[in-house]
Parts: structure tokens; C-alpha cells; sequence
């Protein structure tokens, strides 16, 4: 699994992106990964829910998210949404709000999900620098270049 090759390879990455709410923005994220056909609409439903349930979860870090469900929550395909936010977003946590970068995830199985995608999210945000090239990133050339550089 390569995210910065998944990301490019089925277009599900989408800069400055407008969103009012963390629902909204949820939604882009999910919406990419409808539009490249690995997971179900009901995808987003999971998300929200179990958010209702039990919180912002999977916020990683201050102004980073990474929305997702139970892979029977309908993923096809382990796959990743890049989506950078024009105006942040509060999810409920002072901690880490507000959030302008979300990387959603849907996983075929907890394992994979565990061991292999999680690990290249975390991999890919550890750098600060990288975090701030992404955040500030306005057209696909310029993610292109920064995920060329990893």
C-alpha cells in the first residue's frame, strides 16, 4: 500500500475545499472516495454516527483528522481521501480544533487498517513541514511535488 501513489492514482484529493461544519467536511472526503468507487455512500452515515456515539475519535493531531468506519460499513477497496480545508472546522475538541486537514480512510479489515494504513498516515504527517506544505498546497502540481520529495 502507497498512499501518496493511491491518493494520485485515483484522484481523491481535493485542496481549499469549502465545508461549514465537520459534517461538511466528513462529506468531501467521503464523497471522493464514492466518486472512485471504494467505498458505499453509507460510508459518511457510519462516520457520523458513530462520531455522534462516541466523539471525534480519530482527530491525530491539532488541525488533522482522519475520518473513518468499520470496513463492513461499506468499503470496497482499502483506500484514502486527501482533503484540505479553505476555512477550519471544529469538531468538538479543544485539544485539536480547528481542523483544515482530513485524511479519510477506508479500510477492507481491521488489520489492514491497523497495520498498514494508519501507519502510512501517521508516517506521512509526522513531518511538520511536510503538514505545513500540504496545508498551504493550492493546486494538484504542488501536492504532487510535495509527495515526490517523501
Amino acid at each position: 500500500m502507497n498512499l501518496t501513489k493511491q491518493l494520485l492514482e485515483l484522484n481523491t484529493i481535493q485542496l481549499q475545499a469549502q465545508a461549514t461544519n465537520w459534517q461538511e467536511a466528513v462529506r468531501v472526503g467521503v464523497d471522493l472516495l464514492v466518486k472512485a468507487d471504494t467505498v458505499e455512500p453509507r460510508y459518511y452515515d457510519s462516520i457520523v454516527r458513530m462520531t455522534g456515539e462516541l466523539g471525534a475519535w480519530y482527530l491525530l493531531a491539532p488541525g488533522i483528522a482522519m475520518p473513518h468506519a468499520r470496513p463492513e460499513e461499506g468499503v470496497k477497496k482499502t483506500s484514502f481521501a486527501l482533503v484540505t480545508l479553505a476555512t477550519p472546522v471544529n469538531f468538538g475538541d479543544p485539544d485539536n480544533d480547528p481542523i483544515d486537514i482530513l485524511i479519510t480512510l477506508a479500510a477492507t479489515d481491521a488489520k489492514t487498517m491497523n497495520e498498514e494504513a494508519i501507519v502510512e498516515v501517521v508516517t506521512l504527517l509526522e513531518n511538520e513541514d511536510t503538514v505545513s506544505r500540504i496545508r498551504a498546497a493550492k493546486t494538484r502540481a504542488e501536492i504532487e511535488t510535495i509527495f515526490a520529495e517523501l
